[in-house]
């Protein structure tokens, strides 16, 4: 078995007992970023700089750091130190941080080692990477069609073995769209519950740093690593905490009750008309977590007024893009052009509003799956779709409603600011998997965790990308 087949935890632990060098994991698995470089997972590779410290990493890490020697990357909206971060914008082209965020900070921390930047649309507005400054992210099963977004670079590196898993954010879905496009595993975790990135200091809280892998137990793994570099910043997190990867490697330890929806607040306002292999791939997770000796029913819910406010919230979140107005035309994407200005007419009144409803939908969503230890959906509405389905050819609008007909089960989990986790659970020989959501409470990572590793436990291998 070759180094970037072995996934994030079996790596790690040959590193633990030097099985493997920190440099020759870091030059195979740049090896790998060079010959898939058509897919459009990266837009910037430090070969140098990781080079340099795989040779120069701490031995006092090894067994200790979680990810010591781990190969990993920083999303292109994450800065790091003298390396080019572009936001995937032409106003950013060049930019280099002369410091770095605290995710990319942690990541070091942990002891991993960042081989570049992934591949991210125009700061992060689209579920799908179409970037302005680089080629797209591809979907390694088909690939003339997107890899979902904003996190698509990072899915495709890790689903292709670019990468044994990659730190990503998700504010709308951000992670778990594009790990199910690909066919692997994303966590968003609770708002709060990691010590950075935790969108506490993001508007409406929407925006938090999560995990996508390979399995759920190296998704858990790298969550472990993140939420290791400091406590909770949020009481409701305090609940269920880790280590989250024991929780991936055995069956839950309790009868759980799970509520089944494929309500979307989107309903009625764009088509959520589910393909039909995302509700076979929905009804085969119900059976199986019945099957596995849970309470599984329908839950009871009615979200309203959600288009409305989430489509003022998203568009006051873009008012704050670093760029003037009478540079818009020429620094950014026409989509991104269109939401700033958007968002930058809003009236005071109309953006306070809006939040109010955001923490009003919050409430009500909690309390309407307080029964539940986790609340099960699909991930995707339809299959992948071509490049520039969305973006190509369309008033903005139109684009938008596109992208929540494609995801309208992700985005109502940031506003509500809880856990979720896509999980792959079916495919036919030789096709991309099909995937499902699981919702948590507040602070409820490890059930959810649990079920998904049980999912994955009764579905068996699914197959890998054909690259």
């Amino acid at each position: 078995m070759e180094l970037h087949e072995l996934g994030l935890v079996p790596l790690a632990r040959a590193l633990a007992v030097r099985e493997v060098s920190p440099e020759e994991v870091v030059r195979h698995f740049l090896a790998r970023v060079g010959a898939l470089c058509d897919l459009g997972a990266f837009v910037e590779v430090t070969q140098a700089a990781a080079l340099e410290r795989a040779r120069a990493l701490n031995p006092d890490g090894r067994g200790a750091a979680p990810l010591w020697g781990v190969p990993g990357a920083d999303k292109d909206l994450v800065a790091r130190a003298g390396v080019p971060t572009r936001y995937g914008s032409r106003a950013f082209i060049d930019f280099v941080p002369e410091t770095s965020d605290p995710l990319a900070l942690a990541l070091d921390s942990a002891g991993s080692i960042s081989l570049g930047k992934t591949n991210t649309p125009e700061f992060g507005l689209t579920g799908y990477t179409e970037s302005e400054i680089a080629p797209p992210a591809r979907n390694p099963w088909r690939p003339e069609t997107g890899a979902g977004g904003s996190s698509g670079g990072a899915a495709v590196a890790v689903a292709t073995g670019q990468l044994p898993a990659a730190a990503a954010s998700d504010g709308g879905g951000s992670i778990r769209i594009p790990a199910a496009t690909v066919g692997v595993v994303g966590i968003k975790p609770s708002r709060g519950r990691l010590p950075i990135a935790n969108g506490l200091d993001s508007p409406g809280g929407l925006s938090v740093a999560g995990p996508i892998a390979r399995s759920v137990e190296d998704a858990a793994h790298l969550l472990d690593a993140l939420a290791a570099s400091g406590p909770p910043r949020h009481a409701t997190t305090a609940q269920g905490s880790g280590p989250f990867a024991e929780h991936a490697r055995r069956d839950p330890d309790i009868r759980m009750r799970v509520g089944a929806t494929l309500v979307t607040p989107w309903d009625g306002w764009t088509d959520t008309t589910l393909d039909p292999r995302a509700l076979a791939a929905y009804e085969l997770a119900a059976r199986a977590l019945a099957t596995a000796g849970h309470d599984v029913d329908e839950a009871a819910w009615e979200p309203a007024g959600y288009p409305e406010m989430f489509t003022t919230i998203w568009k006051a979140s873009a008012a704050r893009v670093p760029v003037a107005d009478d540079r818009l035309d020429e620094a950014v994407g026409s989509f991104t052009a269109w939401m700033v200005r958007q968002g930058r007419a809003l009236s005071a009144e109309t953006v306070i509003g809006g939040y109010q409803a955001a923490t009003a939908f919050e409430r009500a969503t909690i309390e309407a799956f307080s029964a539940y230890d986790a609340v099960l959906t699909p991930a995707l509405a339809m299959e992948p779709q071509p490049i520039g389905w969305a973006s190509r050819g369309t008033e903005p609008m139109e684009n938008f409603a596109r992208q929540c007909s494609y995801a309208p089960h992700t985005s109502f989990v940031n506003v509500a600011g809880l856990p979720a986790i896509t999980v792959p659970v079916t495919s036919e020989p030789g096709e991309r998997p099909w995937s499902v959501q699981l919702v948590g409470r507040p602070g409820g990572e490890s059930a959810i965790i649990a079920l998904a590793a049980q999912l994955e436990r009764a579905r068996g291998t699914l197959p890998l990308p054909p690259v």
